[in-house]
């Protein structure tokens, strides 16, 4: 199903908001990050066969599976916001100010071991909160909904991570963290932001725009559409704010992604404000399956989106194994159930002869997608695909 949002009326964001997505936000970002021994640029693709196919000018394919060693985008959002955390308490209590390398030294890791973060997660977050944690020197507490397979619950915890099993949705395990950070002293480290909570949420996101920055640089031209998965927006607004800073008025036509079950987004821009859905069906795309935008998400996205599409469930699935089984030359790529949703977007759109007129998708246009995370749960990944990730490679293609 496709709504375009071009016809609808938001006031414009905040200007601090777009400020902090801007150049010198993921510049701080990159910063933070170059401390990572990890920390590389993920490879962009030509999908060159698989755009004839489609009938589009070219697709470009930002493979974050690669990204950090955690299989995610989301190792950009929480590792760095953990880490800009302790680094600005240390600076609080010693009076000094502090570089990034900083966080190895025995007086900031003292500090360190003082604080505890916690936040709620699919999976992707909380690991990168995990991660940033373990590099930082700080106890982290994870807490995890009951469609959290084992798998990714165990990838949590291989970081030092306490994982707390709870009730309900993605969206009552952010409501039950809160809860325990508010009682217990802990700090929130969250991908999503709430009326009286959005620092530490604009932070994560301002990491986001370490990937949107490598792909607009490495593009030969500028994309002329960008298709974003979402849950609760976070990514797709970081995307969105920082393609709009760079392109300016030439900014590319941003198309935000959901599963069906689970198009909290797709129902804002229905309405025309944002609004919270009721939990339903459990989505394959379990990364996405959020009830509830982010609020500084939302006032980014609504003026800057111009339409949301979503899918059903066969419609994930099958871009997971039209990346792993490539057209021609094009590279295969292991993509999760949630990470090929951009792709599926752009196929379910082209199927929909509203959303190619109102979008111009033709034999010109340049799409620019993401694969959001790699296969974080193997086990479902090899069910879903029928081969396991090892047996998949991205070495016959060609890198932007």
């Amino acid at each position: 199903m496709f709504i375009s949002s071009d016809t609808q009326s938001y006031t414009k964001p905040r200007p601090h908001l777009l400020e902090a997505l801007g150049a010198n936000g993921r510049g701080r970002a990159m910063h933070f990050l170059s401390a990572c021994p990890m920390n590389a640029p993920t490879p962009l693709y030509n999908m060159q066969n698989l755009a004839a196919s489609l009938g589009v000018g070219s697709l470009a394919l930002k493979d974050e599976g690669q990204r950090l060693g955690l299989k995610s985008f989301k190792a950009l959002g929480g590792a760095y916001a953990v880490m800009s955390l302790v680094l600005a308490e240390a600076e609080k209590r010693l009076g000094v100010a502090l570089q990034p390398a900083d966080l190895m030294s025995e007086r900031v890791k003292a500090i360190a071991a003082t604080l505890i973060v916690t936040c709620a997660t699919d999976g992707n977050h909380g690991r990168s909160v995990a991660a940033g944690a373990r590099i930082a020197g700080c106890a982290c507490v994870i807490y995890i909904h009951g469609g959290v397979s084992e798998e990714r619950a165990a990838a949590i915890a291989k970081f030092g991570a306490e994982i707390r099993r709870t009730t309900g949705s993605y969206d009552d395990s952010v409501r039950e963290a809160a809860e325990a950070a508010k009682r217990e002293g802990w700090i929130v480290v969250s991908d999503t932001s709430w009326d009286g909570y959005e620092d530490i949420p604009l932070t994560v996101m301002q990491g986001y725009t370490v990937m949107a920055g490598e792909a607009f640089e490495a593009l030969p031209h500028p994309p002329t559409h960008i298709f974003l998965q979402a849950g609760v927006g976070g990514m797709a607004a970081a995307v969105a704010a920082h393609a709009q800073a760079v392109y300016g008025t030439a900014c590319p036509k941003i198309i935000i992604v959901e599963p069906a079950r689970a198009a909290c987004l797709f129902a804002s821009a229905k309405a025309g404000t944002r609004v919270e859905i009721p939990h339903g069906e459990a989505t394959i795309m379990g990364m996405l399956e959020c009830y509830a935008p982010s609020e500084i998400a939302w006032e980014i996205l609504s003026p800057i989106a111009s339409g949301f599409v979503t899918l059903e469930e066969d419609e994930a699935i099958a871009a997971m194994k039209l990346l792993a089984f490539p057209i021609g030359n094009d590279p295969a790529i292991v993509s999760g159930e949630s990470g090929g949703t951009g792709l599926a977007g752009l196929i379910a759109c082209l199927k929909n002869n509203a959303a190619v007129k109102v979008l111009g998708l033709n034999a010109s246009s340049r799409v620019l997608v993401f694969n959001s995370e790699g296969a974080t749960d193997e086990t479902l990944y090899y069910k879903l695909v029928g081969k396991r990730p090892a047996e998949i490679t991205a070495q016959n293609g060609t890198s932007l």
